[in-house]
């Protein structure tokens, strides 16, 4: 699929944006379902990452709200949609955690291609409601091993790429100090966290996601400690309740929140319903960073029943930044 113009998000509606990154997880898909008879592999994931970084630079919280919106609520396909998702999580994280370019890039085409090993046993588990059999357990296993096996034969040869993907789920003593580990863990611990907290969020047939909150607490709790850097470089990078998600008000009320602010997770929302779970039409937006009400918690997308036209949300978000951006 050709690399193709990203037109401003104020030209676009919300249709156009969603179809925007489904083409670039549609062609991505393609690529981790049959690297071995994809010529130029190397080139092809370079080609996905400028085009999501051509994306996230016209507008990235409505990239993060799509994304979010997609990773909640699509099982099918699973593989190729939660590489995206962690790819731009790391690629927003990667200033945080002061990477310079190179180590950027092998962290993000690591977390594309991360689960080339076992794509379609991944989206196969996503639809599958018993736990993994005996044999999918060993393909589990074995997988980052695998994965580095097949990006060899492709013709990759960034050793840092291969090692991260290799070394993804190794765990490192949680009383190193993340600062002194060599480049290649502290990627595959940064790209674990990542790729964690996205699982965590994702819903599959076998489970519901768990709310953003909860999935912080857990990545926050079992990784390198209490003050794991990357969690919180990741927290600090799309918010607590990043754009896309759910959240329950502190006076009761529902809402969906819409781009973050220059406040720390005090974002942009909509309220969608009061607090007896009657829906405001139109729904009302809000800036947390400004006044009450406050998020008091993360909701799960199952959670919320109501149905959003997420077109006409982003485009009054976009209007109102510009509107604020002016004064």
């Amino acid at each position: 699929m050709p690399y193709t113009h990203v037109p401003h998000p104020q030209d676009a509606d919300y249709e156009d944006l969603l179809s925007l990154w489904a083409d670039l997880e549609s062609g991505l898909a393609m690529v981790l379902a049959n690297p071995l008879n994809i010529p130029n592999f190397e080139q092809k994931i370079r080609q996905y990452d400028r085009w999501m970084q051509d994306l996230l630079k016209q507008d990235a919280d409505t990239g993060l709200y799509l994304l979010f919106q997609l990773a909640t609520n699509a099982s099918v396909g699973y593989s190729a949609l939660h590489a995206l998702v962690c790819a731009v999580l790391c690629h927003i994280t990667a200033h945080e955690l002061n990477l310079v370019d190179t180590e950027r890039d092998s962290l993000v085409f690591a977390a594309m291609t991360m689960n080339i090993g076992m794509t379609q046993l991944q989206d196969a588990l996503a639809v599958q409601t018993t736990q993994p059999t005996a044999e999918q357990k060993a393909l589990i296993q074995d997988h980052a091993a695998t994965g580095r096996k097949i990006l060899l034969k492709v013709g990759i040869r960034d050793l840092d790429w291969l090692d991260v993907v290799a070394a993804h789920h190794d765990a490192h003593d949680s009383r190193s100090d993340f600062q002194q580990l060599g480049l290649v863990p502290r990627l595959a611990h940064s790209l674990r966290v990542v790729d964690r907290y996205a699982a965590m969020v994702s819903p599959r047939k076998s489970r519901s996601g768990r709310s953003v909150t909860d999935s912080v607490r857990n990545i926050m709790a079992s990784a390198m400690g209490p003050h794991d850097p990357v969690g919180f470089a990741l927290v600090r990078a799309i918010g607590l309740c990043p754009p896309g998600t759910y959240v329950r008000m502190d006076n009761g009320e529902t809402a969906v929140v819409l781009r973050r602010s220059a406040t720390a997770n005090k974002p942009l929302i909509a309220t969608l319903l009061n607090r007896k779970g009657e829906a405001y039409l139109p729904p009302r937006l809000h800036r947390t960073a400004t006044s009450a009400p406050l998020i008091q918690a993360a909701l799960t997308q199952d959670a919320v029943t109501v149905r959003v036209n997420h077109q006409s949300l982003l485009r009054q978000a976009i209007y109102a930044d510009k509107a604020a951006s002016a004064r």
